[in-house]
């Protein structure tokens, strides 16, 4: 997970096909998000912290303008404004197709995703006020609301290989909760081992 600006990035696989076979369309598809799919975000003592993005979190979220990068900086390949993004919700996930022959970036890329140098990709989102949900049992954070798609990119580095260090921003906050609960379950503890001496 990463957080810019309250906006968090996940990454899922993309693939590259062709509009008609032996035809360069250069499309690019592939899902943006996987519904109730448990992903590791962050590891702390050997204890995994969780996070799963909810069937219905999409519903109300604003994918006005979506735009399509590499690795969310650089020129925009595609775009839901322009028609050559498109956005569709189904059981699975967030499934995009981009159409991405309209620029010269766009059409190596598409390359580089056929050729299987680039396999992933990844949206950048923002969760609505009040939109997620954390288990303590289970330690994992459910995604129930996003407020906006802001991009869905190829990626070189999956965002949850390399990102560890900003999920902290939500999971550190649930080990410190677990950590104090622990010292004061010991601190009972030792004062009731106190109180039955005297």
């Amino acid at each position: 997970m990463t957080m810019v600006d309250n906006r968090l990035i996940r990454t899922f696989n993309v693939e590259a096909r062709a509009l008609v076979e032996g035809e360069p369309g250069y499309i690019a598809d592939g899902y943006a998000a996987k519904f109730n799919s448990p992903t590791v975000l962050f590891e702390h003592a050997g204890v995994q912290y969780k996070e799963v993005i909810d069937a219905r979190a999409f519903d109300g979220a604003d994918m006005s303008d979506v735009i399509f990068q590499y690795d969310h900086k650089g020129k925009v390949m595609a775009r839901t404004k322009n028609n050559t993004l498109q956005l569709a919700v189904d059981n699975t996930g967030l499934k995009i197709e981009a159409r991405l022959g309209g620029t010269a970036e766009g059409r190596t890329l598409h390359q580089e995703i056929h050729d299987g140098y680039v396999d992933k990709m990844s949206f950048r989102f923002k969760v609505a006020p009040g939109g997620d949900k954390y288990d303590q049992a289970t330690r994992t954070r459910t995604i129930t609301k996003i407020q906006k798609v802001y991009d869905v990119s190829a990626v070189s580095i999956p965002a949850y290989d390399d990102t560890n260090i900003s999920a902290r921003s939500f999971f550190e906050a649930e080990v410190e909760k677990e950590k104090q609960a622990a010292r004061d379950a010991e601190q009972r503890q030792r004062l009731l081992l106190f109180l039955n001496t005297l």
